[in-house]
């Protein structure tokens, strides 16, 4: 519970401490550990009530609250754990699934008409320089996700365990806070309400883009007699970039198409088409799912994601719709925009 914030002072006050602390958090690599704690304060706002309804007695429900902010935070990890997992076994490793791009794009020049051939690697050392070209640009970033993937992993699981206290605590005890606690209070509630909208409407939205690819990769293309490599590997990739609003259409299409180029230009135009049907009908859902949440037009997206990436690198792109959409609410809840 907030005391009523009258002073305009401690107002400027809390949003400069939010926008330091914003800019803290990307400058010291947390963006994990604050997306894994805003991720699980998610969850745990939304099931605690419907868990602590059943129960009787302030104790139980701090109990039960605590059971379950752990479980939340065991089975997100133990997801994030098999990803990893997953992305380092021989079946779901991303070089075979470069290597496998690069060699079909050499063995298929020929096939491809030369307008479209001109705007394609000529071998597969070619299209390994296109491609590394962009993440030596990012070392910084690469070497981050790489050699310092276990540092990650860490903060997402501490992330994720600050996170299920500051829930647990939220949902089970009322405080009132004093002015400049109350308004730095406004301002993490503002972010939640920001990161749940877009983070849960987008997960949606690549869960549903995974499924339609996982229906057309392992059902409708069997079944016209066309058995493409790597299949498992693309429907994961498919739900992981999708998690990124427009860009991410972007990876999972150009690398189906690369892949279903293993068997024919006619499955890849074929593929090609299907993806923009696909897409065609996400623009509804992005309309409706985020657009309705957040109030942000596509090209609105685009151009924080592009701003971010060009002062943040790669976490600035997977940050930028969080961050603008908290930002355009403050500004909305202020009748400024």
């Amino acid at each position: 519970m907030s005391a009523p914030i009258k002073n305009s002072h401690v107002v400027t006050a809390s949003y400069s401490l939010a926008a330091f602390s914003l800019l803290l958090v990307m400058h010291q690599g947390l963006l994990a550990a604050l997306f894994s704690g805003l991720l699980v304060y998610s969850l745990v706002q939304m099931l605690a009530p419907r868990l602590g309804g059943k129960l009787v007695g302030q104790k139980g429900k701090v109990a039960a609250v605590a059971l379950l902010s752990g479980l939340i935070v065991i089975i997100l990890f133990a997801l994030v754990w098999g990803s990893v997992a997953f992305f380092r076994s021989d079946v779901g490793r991303l070089s075979v699934l470069l290597q496998k791009m690069a060699d079909i794009l050499e063995a298929t020049r020929s096939q491809i008409p030369a307008w479209i051939a001109a705007y394609i690697p000529v071998d597969a050392e070619a299209l390994r320089t296109m491609i590394t070209g962009w993440l030596h640009s990012h070392a910084l970033e690469a070497r981050t996700m790489g050699s310092e993937a276990g540092r990650i992993l860490a903060h997402i699981l501490i992330g994720m365990i600050i996170g299920a206290m500051a829930g647990l605590y939220d949902t089970t005890t009322t405080r009132v806070y004093q002015p400049l606690a109350a308004a730095l209070h406004e301002r993490m509630i503002a972010l939640h309400a920001s990161f749940r909208n877009v983070v849960f409407a987008q997960v949606r939205i690549a869960a549903i883009n995974a499924a339609l690819t996982g229906i057309y990769l392992i059902v409708i293309l069997p079944l016209a007699g066309v058995d493409l490599p790597l299949r498992k590997t693309m429907v994961v990739v498919t739900f992981i970039v999708g998690l990124l609003p427009v860009i991410g259409n972007l990876i999972s299409n150009t690398i189906l198409v690369v892949i279903a180029l293993s068997h024919s230009v006619h499955v890849a135009l074929s593929s090609l088409v299907f993806m923009m049907v696909i897409h065609k009908l996400e623009y509804f859902l992005n309309a409706k799912i985020i657009g309705s949440h957040i109030n942000a037009r596509t090209w609105e997206l685009l151009t924080a994601m592009l701003v971010m990436e060009s002062i943040f690198g790669i976490p600035g792109v997977i940050a930028a719709p969080v961050f603008y959409a908290y930002v355009k609410k403050e500004l909305m809840d202020r009748g400024l925009v």
